[in-house]
């Protein structure tokens, strides 16, 4: 760590415990805290419950937006000022509870902010019931977000995990201890190098928290599904092409040291399109803690779809375009800068890598479900087509 002042980012559900965290390391660290705070409605409650433990200079107040979109610009000033006008040894960020970690995390590792702050961990205390629920398949209908019809709360939640290291379980004396070493073993399969802590009340020893030491060179890269992804099979990354345009199936059962406690993940990868209405349905009966991947639909030959399962949720997005439908100039200049896309001399990086992370899964039901969304030769899609039609447009399949 450099003479920059490290930076935690707090991230976690509403209503899981992330003030009551900020309020404990207020009362028992051995270090002089700063804190912003970040609310989404119009009064800042959170700030104001802060203020009787820490003078006001020492707290940053950002309301009525998020500070991982609307409010990033403020959030910089914010930072700034608290660096100006107040001494402290570490600055705490408590982000809203429908924040995204990783660009909150960004906004230390560029600008201004980069000179004076350095991203020294990124935690996300959870619900522990809640997270039992989202696994579980149920619904959420308690502390759900305004936006929750474009950003499903389970989806952001299991997201909310895939970028931390350290994960706190709390209100954990809610579920029996198996019940815990389950969510323990799905936290670790979303993110294998996370340290998960049982709390309760958000109770921590502030040294074990402050000691979390996260990378900020693979921020949002070593999730589980990225690194089933990664994690190989014969084939290169990308399914073979045989001369009669039929993909071989390059799947696997990533086994590996992140295969613990029955959690594993399965990747199915095809390189065929698939047929929307089909793959939706497919999606919706999809029994996994997690899924997902890049996705080439009928009909999408130009636009890349994101498929993310969460629990029960299930969600796509835009993506961006298939680099074999830029200009040829284009093309080549980034396949010359990314040697390691996977290129099919017919479909160019057109494919479906789709990772399933859960318990006990049956890959031969998910190839043979796969395969039966796979247009035949000469098939025209058809039925319902629920998935994005542009680059960054956000569809819920099933909230």
């Amino acid at each position: 760590m450099s003479d920059s002042i490290p930076v935690t980012v707090v991230s976690g559900n509403l209503g899981a415990g992330k003030t009551t965290l900020l309020n404990h390391l207020l009362e028992t660290a051995d270090r002089r805290l700063a804190v912003l705070v970040n609310d989404m409605g119009e009064v800042n409650v959170d700030a104001s419950l802060l203020e009787r433990r820490l003078p006001s200079e020492g707290i940053a107040e950002l309301s009525n937006g998020c500070i991982c979109c609307e409010l990033r610009d403020d959030l910089a000033t914010a930072v700034r000022g608290l660096a100006d006008g107040y001494e402290f040894d570490h600055l705490v960020v408590e982000s809203s509870g429908i924040s995204e970690p990783a660009p909150v995390a960004r906004l230390f590792t560029a600008g201004d902010a980069a000179a004076r702050f350095e991203v020294a961990s990124l935690v996300t205390v959870v619900d522990s019931a809640v997270l039992a629920e989202t696994l579980s398949g149920e619904t959420l209908e308690r502390e759900t977000p305004p936006d929750a019809t474009d950003r499903p709360l389970a989806d952001l939640l299991i997201e909310q995990i895939e970028v931390s290291n350290l994960v706190l379980l709390n209100k954990c004396d809610l579920l029996e201890d198996s019940e815990l070493e389950h969510l323990e073993a799905i936290v670790f399969g979303l993110q294998p190098d996370a340290a998960v802590v049982r709390t309760t009340y958000s109770e921590i020893d502030p040294d074990r928290l402050f000691a979390a030491r996260f990378d900020p060179d693979a921020l949002g890269e070593l999730a589980g599904w990225q690194r089933a992804l990664e994690g190989g099979g014969g084939h290169g990354g990308h399914a073979d092409h045989d001369p009669g345009g039929h993909a071989d199936h390059a799947s696997h059962d990533h086994r590996s040291p992140e295969t613990v406690y029955g959690v594993e993940s399965h990747v199915l990868r095809r390189r065929r399109p698939l047929d929307p209405a089909r793959f939706a349905d497919f999606l919706r009966d999809l029994e996994v803690v997690r899924a997902k991947g890049v996705c080439w639909l009928a009909g999408r030959d130009e636009l890349a779809i994101y498929a993310s399962l969460a629990g029960r949720s299930v969600s796509a997005v835009g993506e961006g375009p298939w680099i074999a439908s830029l200009p040829r100039s284009r093309r080549e200049l980034y396949r010359e800068n990314h040697p390691d896309l996977p290129w099919d001399d017919d479909y160019g990086d057109r494919r479906t890598e789709l990772v399933c992370l859960g318990t006990d899964l049956d890959g031969a039901a998910l190839e043979d479900a796969i395969d039966a969304c796979l247009l035949e030769d000469g098939e025209s899609a058809g039925g319902e087509d629920p998935f994005p039609t542009e680059q960054g447009e956000r569809a819920v399949l099933r909230a």
